[in-house]
């Protein structure tokens, strides 16, 4: 049987404070709906510590090529993520309906 490889997966304060500021934000609307969004959302972070190569490069002018692998979540939400040897840094969680080209900046 073959082992599975296992990464380390870091979450930048930056993206912490994304992740809280699009919950607080649903939470206002529908409580039920942010716990399950925060709930899919931790699952697919903690998912990246298997196979987070599964997940295709961020194509985009303004991102340097072959930088961040993208993984698109609840249907809105877009994490982005560098690997660096056995490590997975989660850099940012974009809520897409938002203009993220603050990005560039």
């Amino acid at each position: 049987m073959e082992k599975t490889h296992q990464y380390k997966v870091i979450v930048s304060d930056r993206a912490r404070r994304m992740l809280a500021g699009h919950i607080r934000f649903l939470a206002q609307k529908n409580p039920d709906a942010a716990r399950q969004t925060k709930v899919e959302l931790m699952d697919a972070i903690r998912s990246l510590s298997v196979m987070p190569e599964r997940c295709p490069f961020l194509s985009a002018e303004f991102i340097p090529p072959n930088k961040y692998h993208k993984m698109f979540l609840s249907k809105r939400y877009l994490l982005m993520y560098q690997i660096k040897d056995r490590i997975v840094y989660v850099d940012y969680i974009v809520d897409c309906r938002q203009d993220y080209f603050w990005l560039i900046q």
